[in-house]
């Protein structure tokens, strides 16, 4: 009997084994391998460190490096300090524009080497810049503010001749007295303002600076859709007469009747 036992005992721990061996061949087969994902090509890109104003020099100190993904780089963009940074006795690139901190570096936003940075190169093709004279009437309060658009209005006459016309719409503020920077927020009194526009209307601001009174009325942000303005005259906001009283005419009868007399009012 205790031979039997024995041998029931191994046979068990025999089966047990083998089924262990079997459990862990088939999950061997089914496990499935994993590759991690490789990610997208990354590249060193230039960006600003801290924020830079309009017309200053780029410095060592305005730029950082950032990875960014190869295939998704923009046209423009510097990768090496060397194309950005001037040799030991060079002259800088400058801002063209205000540049934020974590912007990339574009060559549209930098100057050449030496390269002064002026109003020019706010403007667009075959466009012209023009100075107009304001006061804090003429330029809605001081709020007017480069990259502002505003239509011009010119008034001129005197007397009951007094008239005024808008000669320009939808005109684009690019400097405020000797200020071009567009995240100027303040209003300041100005003297004068220039705006950019065609040489065509440059003609006819020069020609409405000298015939009368130019003033700016600043426009929405929404987008609107510029008509034709006709003249408006003094006469055209004044009455000739001011407004005459009616007055309540009603009738009345005299009624005698003997010695008493009566006077009826008719409706």
């Amino acid at each position: 009997m205790r031979i039997k036992s024995l041998l029931v005992t191994i046979l068990g721990v025999g089966v047990a084994a083998g089924a262990v061996y079997f459990a862990q061949e088939n999950l061997q087969e089914e496990r499935v391998v994993v590759t991690p994902t490789q990610g997208p090509e990354m590249v060193e890109v230039l960006v600003a460190r801290a924020d830079v104003p309009y017309g200053d020099p780029i410095e060592a100190s305005h730029i950082t490096t950032q990875a960014w993904p190869k295939n998704a780089v923009p046209d423009g963009v510097y990768l090496d300090r060397s194309d950005v940074l001037p040799q030991s006795d060079g002259e800088p690139r400058r801002a063209r524009a205000r540049l934020f901190a974590g912007e990339l570096l574009l060559e549209a936003k930098l100057s050449e080497f030496g390269e002064k940075v002026t109003l020019v190169q706010k403007l667009g093709p075959n466009m012209r810049a023009v100075a107009i004279r304001v006061d804090a009437v003429t330029a809605v309060g001081g709020f007017v503010t480069p990259g502002d658009r505003v239509d011009l209005v010119l008034t001129r006459g005197g007397g009951s001749d007094l008239r005024t016309v808008t000669i320009l719409q939808n005109v684009k503020i690019i400097g405020v007295d000797q200020v071009s920077a567009e995240d100027q927020d303040s209003p300041t009194v100005a003297r004068t303002v220039t705006v950019e526009v065609t040489p065509e209307d440059s003609q006819k601001i020069a020609l409405a600076q000298s015939a009368g009174k130019l003033s700016l009325t600043l426009r929405t942000l929404d987008a609107v859709v510029d008509e034709p303005m006709a003249m408006i005259r003094l006469k055209d906001i004044l009455s000739e007469e001011g407004p005459v009283e009616t007055p309540d005419l009603k009738s009345i009868v005299t009624v005698r009747r003997g010695a008493d007399v009566q006077e009826v009012e008719l409706n």
